[in-house]
């Protein structure tokens, strides 16, 4: 069983930076994708940004040029480097984790505030 704790959240000012760590139980290196979502009160949840094994990243249109998603082996964390924050970026940001095709596990979540 693999378990996320996702930490960094907040409440920033706009155009402010966060920083989000996805802490991982065992070792992320059997994760095939690792991604950071979100969901806005009223919305669907929506995928921010994320990370293969091989280190291809994805970037929602939203966030391309603000945020960097990174992940190190050595210290199983999948990190999101949000900057330039913008109202629209509040949420709440899960981590999630894929094993092949049908193994999926997600974090409990955490809060950003984006607001002045």
């Amino acid at each position: 069983q693999v378990s996320l704790v996702e930490s960094g959240g907040g409440l920033v000012q706009p155009e402010g930076s966060l920083r989000l760590s996805c802490a991982a139980s065992g070792s992320i290196f059997s994760f095939t994708n690792t991604g950071w979502y979100r969901q806005a009160p009223g919305k669907e949840r929506e995928l921010v940004a994320s990370i293969t094994r091989g280190g291809t990243r994805i970037y929602a249109d939203s966030v391309k040029g603000r945020f960097t998603i990174s992940r190190d082996n050595a210290k199983d964390t999948v990190d999101l480097q949000m900057n330039s924050l913008k109202p629209e970026d509040t949420a709440v940001y899960y981590c999630k984790a894929d094993i092949g095709r049908d193994l999926h596990y997600w974090g409990q979540g955490t809060q950003v505030t984006v607001s002045s």
